[in-house]
């Protein structure tokens, strides 16, 4: 009994001694629990630095048969770090000379001797985050560098540290490049302008989360939510049409000096936008897009509008074609002001049909008649115009879009005037932007059915089609067919016989309206300048295409005429888009004979390529220079195709023009000049003239087409 005891004695001093140990522990835990909880709940969220944030790629917009026009393209920045665990000098110094001539390959401009004494520059520091150079690489590049034997030995003992960057890229250059859009300076902030800001959301994709977990004694990253991609923006472009458009525009805007332009091309039976054209003078015989002006510009359309008037008088009864007006010499006073025709100081037109003031453009045959017929009735002209469509605002696809103002005597805030009816009636006192009345004369184009222009025809998951869009109609008709006949007529006369005979085509028939308008007008001290437009259709017998060439401000001293400017535009881009379109049926008379030997044109660029190309192809050429010249000029000659030597010389800018992108690129770079590129094709003219000393820094822009 007396050990029994002992031992319930020493149990009890046991389990009270416990129980004295559990009490501050249960007061504690209940005090962190309960009392502190909040606090430690927050620093533990905090301390979780092992979620990530995983990124999508962005999604790509194509043109209309899949062709990329702007990709995320991962490029990279390489670094170095010297006191890595198992760095080693000696191992550096035995592949250095390997590296740098490796990298020297990679960082164009850069020697091999500059790279090994910037690598060992920065051992000198013992930097541990060390840019080896400023340029971005490839990805090629970097499994070019990866494969190195040196950096094969992994970060650790090679200090190589790869720095991601993600960069949006449009292969076509500018082609459409404010359409398409572009991004914030910080891509994570999405897109900026065009499509890439509409589109955004479905563009960016969604995020994932990883986290970083202690496996096998490594850290790996494990996905807990995947990333979802950004989904694909197939757009209506045409990227054969859009390169004709933009070359047509800027080889005339070269020409006139001009200090902006654009042009659109609509598909007339679906509103899909083929091709659209912005261009701004960014310096001598340099061109740029810079702002949507086809979008959102709210001009005054000028005589592009006279159809609008004709139609409205022809639908309500109160004209024929045949309706005679009096131009008065070229010069008509009302309310005190004096209306002018184009060829007022030739004593004008004289008295002429409606039908003739559209061919000529007559600003007094057309505001005369709608004058002499709604000047009681101002509300009724107006209704007319506004039951055609032509104010009815678009929802389109490129964010910042104009719309159009068409004033209403029955609007109290509209400042209606004497003179704003006739004045109206010729497309001044209203601002309709190009877009708007590229889709007027579509409608005109289609059988009177007037529809939306759009840009997107579907949504892309992994080259699949989840969502499409399709043709939206706006007015069902604009005006009756009978009169639809009548004003296609005029449109094919004002080509033939008017005001736009430098769009005559020997190939097919062009229906269209030229438009100069004053910019400006009334505002004192305003540098005179002048909007010029041409917009129309082709062939006018069975239109597939609608198209509008908008000019502003020309060079001082090229004499002022959309027909001879805009008009040309859009001839050389409507018989080109023929050529190369099911449009055009080639008669056997046209055809080559196949026996016959064809010398073809070639691009100017190195010798040994050209000869080996012409050599494999049995085509006769012919060469007398030097074996040692690397560069030739070419000519396709009668029987051959002839080269001539061309002479580089270091520190100067040599000749481009003729050449191939590539080879026009490589020589440029050699030579320690930065390259722009607009087009594609063949070099046609580059900004810095040829023979000039190369300064450094200097850039040059090649335009190609």
């Amino acid at each position: 009994m007396t050990v029994k005891k002992e031992i319930i004695i020493r149990f009890g001093f046991i389990y009270a001694a416990a129980v004295l140990i559990m009490i501050p522990i249960l007061i504690f835990a209940g005090k962190t629990i309960f009392t502190e909880g909040d606090f430690w709940r927050s620093q533990g969220a905090k301390s979780k630095i092992d979620s990530l944030i995983v990124k999508p790629n962005r999604g790509n917009i194509l043109a209309s048969n899949g062709e990329l026009l702007a990709s995320s393209i991962p490029s990279y920045k390489l670094y170095m770090d010297f006191r890595a665990d198992g760095f080693r000098k000696d191992t550096l110094d035995a592949h250095i000379e390997s590296v740098s001539a490796m990298l020297a390959v990679i960082y164009k401009g850069k020697s091999r001797e500059e790279i090994r004494k910037r690598i060992l520059q920065g051992y000198q520091k013992g930097s541990r985050h060390f840019l080896l150079d400023a340029q971005n690489i490839s990805y090629t590049d970097l499994k070019e560098v990866k494969s190195h034997p040196y950096f094969k030995k992994g970060a650790n003992k090679s200090g190589l540290s790869v720095y991601e960057q993600v960069s949006r890229k449009k292969p076509f250059g500018s082609l459409a490049s404010r359409t398409v859009g572009g991004l914030y300076g910080e891509i994570d902030k999405g897109g900026s302008s065009g499509l890439e800001m509409k589109y955004d959301t479905l563009l960016k994709g969604k995020p994932g989360i990883s986290s970083r977990q202690k496996i096998a004694g490594r850290f790996r990253t494990v996905n807990q939510i995947d990333p979802v991609d950004g989904l694909d923006i197939k757009t209506t472009i045409d990227v054969n049409i859009q390169d004709i458009t933009e070359s047509a525009l800027f080889n005339e805007l070269v020409r006139v000096g001009a200090e902006r332009g654009c042009a659109v091309v609509m598909e007339v039976g679906t509103g899909e936008i083929k091709a659209i054209s912005n261009l701004k003078r960014m310096g001598e015989n340099r061109y740029g897009e810079a702002e949507n002006f086809a979008v959102n510009s709210q001009t005054e359309p000028g005589s592009t509008f006279k159809v609008a008037s004709v139609i409205a008088a022809l639908e309500d009864g109160v004209i024929d074609t045949s309706y005679k007006v009096d131009t008065e010499k070229g010069i008509w006073k009302i309310k005190g002001r004096e209306m002018r025709d184009h060829n007022w100081n030739k004593d004008g037109y004289g008295k002429i049909s409606v039908a003739q003031a559209i061919w000529y453009s007559s600003n007094i045959g057309i505001s005369k008649m709608i004058y002499e017929k709604y000047d009681n009735k101002r509300e009724r002209f107006v209704e007319l115009i506004y039951q055609m469509g032509l104010n009815q605002p678009i929802d389109l696809e490129i964010p910042g879009y104009g719309k159009p103002y068409i004033k209403s005597p029955k609007d109290a805030s509209a400042e209606w005037s004497g003179i704003s009816l006739p004045w109206m009636s010729i497309g001044y006192e209203t601002q309709i932007p190009p877009i708007y009345i590229l889709t007027f004369y579509n409608a005109i184009a289609n059988n009177g059915k007037m529809i939306k222009p759009f840009f997107v025809k579907s949504i892309c998951r992994n080259g699949e089609e989840i969502e499409q869009f399709s043709t939206e109609t706006i007015n069902p008709a604009i005006c009756s067919q009978k009169t639809l006949g009548k004003v296609h007529q005029m449109l094919v006369d004002v080509v033939e016989k008017g005001t736009a005979q430098k769009a005559h085509s020997d190939i097919f028939t062009i229906a269209g309206k030229t438009g100069t308008a004053q910019v400006d007008y009334g505002k004192r001290g305003a540098k005179k300048s002048h909007q010029l437009t041409f917009c129309g259709f082709f062939p006018a017998d069975n239109p597939k295409y609608s198209c509008i060439v908008v000019v502003w401000g020309l060079r001082q001293g090229v004499p002022v005429s959309a027909g001879d400017i805009s008009g040309a535009v859009f001839k050389n881009l409507a018989e080109r888009v023929y050529a190369q379109s099911p449009l055009l049926q080639v008669e056997p008379q046209d055809a080559c004979d196949v026996i016959d030997i064809q010398i073809p044109v070639t691009k100017d660029g190195k010798r040994k390529e050209l000869q080996l190309v012409l050599s494999k192809l049995d085509i006769p050429h012919t060469y007398g220079g030097s074996e040692q010249d690397e560069w030739i000029f070419s000519e396709a000659k009668k029987d051959a195709v002839g080269m001539r030597a061309q002479k580089i010389y270091a520190q100067i800018v040599p000749n481009t023009i003729g050449m191939g992108a590539r080879d026009a690129v490589y020589l440029l770079e050699n030579n320690g000049l930065q390259v722009r590129i607009s087009g594609h094709g063949r070099v046609t003219s580059q900004s810095l003239e040829a023979g000039k000393t190369i300064k450094k820094g200097d850039i040059i822009q090649l335009y190609l087409q």
